[in-house]
């Protein structure tokens, strides 16, 4: 996995830079250190209410940002959060595709 770029923003341990040094994303492995996503996997399950937790702090972060956008940053911003949705979607079936057996069973 790639090495995300150490320096966070104004000590938020957030990321300067959405890429390493290779221009790999880092997205994912700042989403894994946020206590939200820390306290949700704590048990190893992702429950109905941890989802809609989940949702509840996008919607209010979304809400936030948006009107703070001029309309080009707003698209750009826009296509990258697409992006990301499709690349993690694909990313977890690709995943899953992996962890199926490559045999079938004939018995």
């Amino acid at each position: 996995m790639a090495k995300a770029n150490q320096a966070g923003a104004a000590g938020s341990g957030l990321p300067t830079s959405w890429l390493d040094d290779s221009n790999e994303p880092v997205i994912e492995q700042y989403a894994r250190r946020l206590d939200s996503f820390l306290a949700a996997m704590a048990d190893g399950q992702i429950d109905e209410h941890e989802v809609e937790a989940q949702e509840a702090r996008l919607v209010k972060l979304m809400q936030k940002v948006e009107p703070q956008l001029s309309p080009e940053l707003h698209a750009q911003v826009t296509q990258l959060l697409c992006e990301l949705t499709a690349y993690d979607l694909m990313q977890c079936l690709y995943v899953l595709s992996e962890a199926r057996p490559k045999s079938q069973f004939r018995g």
